[in-house]
């Protein structure tokens, strides 16, 4: 019983150590996340390592030339085309042929031009090879631009995090073994359900970045201008009478909805002229 408390007293002196606001008694048990969960898994490994060390190991690794970039890759193009259906046929085959999919799918139609969207994940492997197939032929863009984001600091952090309190939860599972009282139980699985919570953020944020890192993200936008004889002067008079009798069916439509004001206005109209006549017998 007493190594059960001097042990689980030992870890939450180790979170009181590091909280600002010095909520040290056993009852209140908070726990300054960073602090406490790097030196609880140097405790495991070594029982001496400072959380100091390990905050800083993931900078070591990064400049280490062994350890793989994880760069993230997204592109943008836009650029003109002759044929709509026949760039897009080429966009699709491209993308079956290197394992990528389509994420979006949006098509644009305004007075001069009709135009489609994609977007694009592709295997980080294959973003060149599907950028080449898709610009070629292409004699001018309205732009092009590509943009790689190295997050590998970023991504080791994480799993460091994630290592850490994962070591931590080990170490919380020990002490729940050992635990014999009600109120040690409770305090365990109190602090357990909290970690856990973070440790699932965690590997949400990790799976996230590993999404990222292994497929890129290309948004193509193609466009064809709309030729003067598709809207010729017959097409325009044809619109334009369209247009009038949608305008029409507006007029009455709406002089249905005020019926009873067109009812009142001849009423008053009545009364006065009567009124009118009246007077002047």
């Amino acid at each position: 019983m007493k190594k059960i408390l001097l042990l689980f007293s030992v870890v939450l002196l180790l979170a009181a150590c590091n909280d600002s606001q010095n909520d040290a008694a056993l009852g209140n048990y908070r726990f300054d996340a960073n602090a406490t969960q790097a030196m609880e898994v140097a405790d495991v490994k070594s029982g001496r390592m400072s959380a100091k060390k390990m905050k800083s190991s993931p900078v070591s690794k990064v400049d280490n030339l062994n350890v793989k970039r994880k760069l993230i890759k997204t592109g943008n193009v836009e650029f003109e085309t002759k044929d709509l259906e026949t760039t897009k046929t080429t966009i699709l085959n491209l993308v079956k042929q290197y394992n990528a999919y389509i994420a979006r799918d949006n098509q644009y139609k305004s007075y001069d031009r009709i135009s489609t969207t994609l977007s694009v994940r592709i295997p980080a492997e294959s973003f060149d090879k599907i950028l080449e197939g898709i610009v070629k032929g292409v004699e001018k863009f309205d732009h092009k631009n590509i943009h790689i984001s190295d997050v590998t600091e970023q991504f080791l952090d994480v799993e460091a995090r994630l290592k850490t309190k994962k070591a931590l939860e080990l170490k919380y599972l020990e002490i729940l073994k050992k635990a014999k009282t009600v109120r040690e139980i409770l305090d365990v699985e109190r602090e357990l359900g909290k970690l856990r919570g973070d440790i699932e953020a965690t590997e949400g944020r990790l799976k996230y970045l590993k999404n990222q890192v292994a497929f890129s993200t290309l948004n193509i936008t193609f466009y064809k201008k709309v030729i003067e004889s598709e809207t010729g002067f017959g097409g325009k008079i044809g619109e334009a009478f369209k247009k009038g009798f949608e305008n029409i069916k507006v007029f009455f439509v709406s002089m249905i909805t005020i019926w009873p004001f067109i009812i009142i206005l001849f009423l008053l109209i009545f009364y006065f002229r009567k009124r009118i006549k009246r007077t002047k017998s």
